[in-house]
């Protein structure tokens, strides 16, 4: 059974930094990807970067140049580095292992195969 465990959300100001981890148990296929996605009251979900298990990322217009996804070589660990925090950037942030067509893609849905944590909330305050 595969369990996805974030960690490291919090309040910052504008400008500021955070670094969100996942603690991943369980088996991941090789083709699914690692990542994350958010989503704001009112919003829709976003993908904001993924990774593959050759380690090659993916990630959203709107995070590029400020955020970066890492994970060890089992697997086992992800990380998001988000710098320069905006507003925007405030959500529930939830860590994902999904198919590399579909989260690799930037695309996420219920519907999809793959496993979902319950989430950490970032806030970023102006």
């Amino acid at each position: 059974q595969v369990q996805l465990v974030e960690s490291g959300g919090g309040s910052v100001q504008a400008g500021g930094s955070l670094r969100l981890s996942c603690e991943v148990s369980g088996y991941i296929y090789r083709s699914f990807c690692l990542g994350w996605f958010r989503q704001a009251p009112g919003k829709e979900r976003e993908v904001v970067a993924a990774i593959d298990d050759e380690g090659r990322a993916t990630y959203a217009d709107s995070v590029k140049g400020r955020f970066s996804i890492s994970q060890d070589n089992a697997r086992s660990a992800l990380s998001l580095q988000m710098n320069s925090l905006k507003s925007e950037d405030t959500a529930m942030y939830y860590c994902a292992a999904g198919p590399y067509e579909r989260l690799c893609r930037l695309v996420v849905s219920s519907a999809d195969s793959g496993y979902w944590g319950q989430g950490t909330q970032v806030t970023v305050s102006s």
